[in-house]
């Protein structure tokens, strides 16, 4: 029984010294504290003189030190015999999927994710025969050792006095809370043990997180709904956390650590610095000016594309300088000594003329032949006049070729009208260039996606407007409706019906009845192929650019 004051500084056992109160509720404190002996930070339970339920909870500590899953805090004493009980756990540092929720709902594949690792670590536990019964998202924590740790097993229910007829379906209830939080930021669960807003409700039941949240994908809204309480028609409510972690194994999945690569650089300002790389590599490197290439890499002081620009004129006035013909000698002045030497001297002037007619006539080849590939390259007529005519009198006809995509995301539209970002598998895939891996849905109860979505698909952003020919879409299974809509807008609801063709095994081709300018192509499957699970390895658009 607890009889001694205790506090920061106090030595328990002889090696656990007090350092900082972390928290103090219903009758005990929680404390940072050092393991003198083998010199680490722990984590010390300490109780008031009249907290009633020592010994259960040192024997539920006792209980919960034999759990050998690393997700699960691990106990290292507990001892009630002294002046003043303790339990003595493992100090976890990290952030909790509370602190994390005050920020941004996680994306859901993040979100599944780490729930999925916290329904494997309570699973162990109840195989054990213990339990967690007071799940919130401050007990789960991403450590900044980068692994999920749940805190309070067996021993959090003891001390907030929490019994269950069904421990195994509370703590379903518990984890499909989290998950709930993560995808919304909003907590479902009692109010008193988080600091999140409440979840809205309508007419006294809860919303489903994808009335809260868009982009919430079907399979992993039906499952929080079948943790939580939310009824569907014809789904059965997941019976124990094994279960769960079962189920979630079965819907696309982000791996950890979370928020991995949001601090990384755009794209375009790389593009925009090999461009003045390649532009400055005509330039003659002078050594007086070996530092230009570095004043250049602030746009906002000179365009990259000026700076050849420039330099052009000054080269060709600099080249006579540098291998100058022999000029006749001027009135009043004395010829050069080049002109009085010997007879010798007269070659080596006459040499020195010829270098410089074939350097000016160099220069010359140099710049047609430059001419000559820019306009090539430019789209412009192939057999241009002397004069450039040809190239001022006829515009730029676009070229009908493969375009590039920008942006590939996966979209679905749901039987309520709702069009949402759903999520696939292998996503990359699409534009890899090749017809190995495929885009995925998970498997549904039906062709018709189990009367969860009436489309699924992928999205792609070309970048600009481009002129759409044709679309050839790679599947490495037949059947199934494939559809092609094209728009200016993201918006899936504003995008055109372009066409629809049964999908083929192997490559299946959509055209729009005319050449159609769009910036987003979407092509997805309006019904499944047999297999209930949509799958596409490639999508090439064919066009023109703008």
């Amino acid at each position: 029984m607890s009889t001694s004051v205790i506090e920061p500084g106090t030595r328990l056992a002889g090696r656990y010294r007090l350092e900082k109160r972390i928290k103090e509720s219903g009758g005990s404190s929680l404390w940072k504290a050092i393991d003198e002996i083998l010199a680490r930070a722990v984590a010390v339970r300490t109780f008031d003189p009249d907290f009633p339920r020592i010994a259960e909870v040192v024997t539920s500590a006792r209980a919960a030190s034999r759990l050998t899953d690393p997700r699960l805090t691990q106990v290292f004493d507990a001892d009630d015999t002294g002046e003043s009980a303790y339990v003595v756990s493992e100090w976890v540092s990290g952030e909790t999927l509370e602190q994390m929720l005050g920020k941004a709902p996680l994306e859901p594949g993040r979100a599944a994710t780490l729930l999925n690792e916290a329904a494997e670590a309570i699973a162990a536990a109840h195989e054990a025969g213990l339990a967690h019964l007071c799940l919130s998202p401050r007990d789960l924590v991403w450590t900044t050792g980068g692994t999920v740790k749940v805190l309070g097993i067996a021993t959090d229910a003891v001390l907030g006095d929490r019994y269950s007829d069904d421990p195994a379906r509370q703590d379903v209830e518990g984890l499909g809370g989290m998950l709930y939080a993560a995808l919304t930021a909003h907590w479902p669960g009692d109010p008193e043990r988080s600091g999140l807003p409440a979840a809205p409700e309508t007419d006294g039941v809860l919303k489903a997180p994808r009335q809260v949240q868009a982009g919430v994908p079907f399979a992993v809204d039906a499952l929080v709904c079948r943790c939580i309480g939310i009824e569907i028609p014809g789904q059965e409510q997941i019976a124990d956390p094994a279960g769960l972690a079962k189920a979630l194994h079965g819907v696309p999945r982000t791996p950890l650590p979370l928020f991995a690569g949001l601090g990384h650089a755009q794209p375009a300002p790389a593009r925009h610095n090999t461009q003045a790389q390649t532009q400055r590599v005509p330039a003659p490197a002078r050594p007086p000016e070996r530092q230009a290439p570095n004043r250049q890499r602030n746009p906002q002081r000179r365009q990259p594309h000026q700076h050849p620009q420039a330099q052009h004129p000054q080269q060709q006035r600099r080249q006579p300088h540098a291998q100058p013909p022999p000029a006749p000698p001027s009135r009043g002045t004395a010829p050069s000594s080049q002109y009085g030497t010997a007879p010798h001297g007269a070659p080596k002037s006459s040499n020195r003329a010829l270098l410089g007619i074939a350097a000016a006539a160099l220069t010359v080849i140099v710049g047609l032949g430059a001419w000559a590939i820019g306009g090539r390259g430019s789209g412009e007529g192939e057999n241009p006049g002397p004069t450039g005519k040809s190239q001022s009198s006829q515009p730029a006809k676009p070229q009908t070729g493969k375009l590039p995509v920008q942006e590939v995301s996966p979209a679905e539209e749901g039987i309520n009208g709702r069009h949402d970002t759903a999520i696939g598998k292998n996503l990359g895939a699409i534009t890899d260039g090749r017809n190995g891996e495929a885009w995925e849905t998970q498997t549904y109860s039906d062709v018709n996606f189990g009367n969860y979505a009436k489309g699924m698909g992928v999205l792609l952003d070309m970048g600009k407007a481009v002129e759409i020919s044709s679309v050839k879409v790679a599947a490495p299974q037949g059947g199934g409706t494939l559809q092609l809509k094209a728009g200016g807008q993201r918006d899936l609801g504003s995008l055109t019906l372009l066409g629809s063709e049964r999908a083929n095994s192997g490559e299946t081709t959509l055209k729009p009845a005319s050449r159609t300018t769009a910036r987003y192509v979407l092509v997805w499957f309006t019904e499944l192929p047999p297999s209930k699970k949509g799958k596409i390895s490639e999508v090439t658009v064919y066009g023109a650019a703008r």
